[in-house]
């Protein structure tokens, strides 16, 4: 198969070419479809092909037309934005100047919230009262999950929560990033008296994450967005008092999803353990 064959093949394959169309045009409909699916695949999969599908050791890439690069771009245009990131991150990192251990950390975050920082440093009642209101917001993220586990009695995001904090001790004590200069501490934040806790990830971030992620399979669709945007001005909160770093947050997203989807597998090999030791007993 030649590259404008294998780009025709992909493209019916997209579109689902009615038989009675490849019929009239002389082509037995489900000969060409298997053909079009093993063409996508030989094309988008890497599988390595020859005159006819074979395999000479080349990879497929290697024989691709104008026509076949095109296709991949725009059809598949996600990955062609991560390559193009993957090639400007590089010039970046090749490029940098590192930051000397006698200067505080770089954070465009901070950097960003600057304005918020001086104001809140020059209000200290306006930042104890953004603190209480970050404070009312945790205790919101603690009762929906607890109250999913001890009222609903789905646990999914209660131990996801539980994954969630665990690994965060385990990252946060492993490598103690220091406190950002400039930090704007409150006696009503959390933890409360401002006492010494773990930066690196942010379990503000991730627990609100895991809270809108449930409310989402139980389609509380409300709540979820009043989470996600109170999760945002809690980040942006975080950075101008320098609560937290950039990265922090952006892993506490992450961190948020990763382990509501472990939760999740947890469950279902629990459920399958279950169902395999009930027909075992029936048997």
């Amino acid at each position: 198969m030649n590259g404008a064959t294998l780009t025709q093949c992909s493209s019916a394959v997209l579109h689902r070419r009615p038989a009675n169309k490849l019929a009239a045009n002389g082509v037995n409909g489900d000969s060409y479809y298997r053909a079009a699916t093993k063409g996508a695949v030989e094309i988008i999969g890497g599988k390595k092909m020859g005159n006819g599908g074979s395999g000479n050791g080349r990879a497929s890439f290697l024989s691709w037309t104008l026509q076949d690069a095109v296709y991949v771009a725009r059809h598949h245009w996600i990955p062609c934005v991560f390559a193009m990131g993957l090639l400007f991150f590089m010039g970046v990192e090749y490029t940098l100047r590192m930051v000397p251990d006698s200067s505080p950390p770089f954070d465009l975050g901070f950097i960003a919230t600057r304005p918020l920082h001086r104001l809140l440093s020059s209000s200290p009642q306006l930042n104890t009262l953004f603190a209480a209101l970050n404070t009312a917001f945790v205790g919101m993220q603690t009762a929906y999950i607890l109250w999913t586990w001890l009222i609903e009695g789905r646990p999914r995001a209660t131990i996801s929560a539980l994954f969630m904090f665990t690994f965060r001790g385990i990252l946060g004590y492993s490598t103690q990033l220091p406190l950002p200069q400039g930090f704007l501490g409150s006696g009503v934040d959390f933890p409360v008296g401002n006492v010494s806790f773990f930066l690196f990830y942010s379990g503000h971030v991730a627990g609100s994450v895991i809270a809108s992620l449930d409310m989402r399979r139980m389609h509380r669709w409300e709540m979820a967005w009043l989470f996600d945007v109170l999760n945002v001005l809690q980040a942006v909160r975080l950075l101008g008092t320098r609560g937290h770093y950039t990265i922090d947050l952006a892993v506490g997203v992450g961190a948020g999803i990763l382990f509501d989807s472990l939760a999740g597998k947890y469950e279902q090999s629990k459920s399958k353990m279950g169902s395999a030791a009930k027909e075992s007993l029936l048997s």
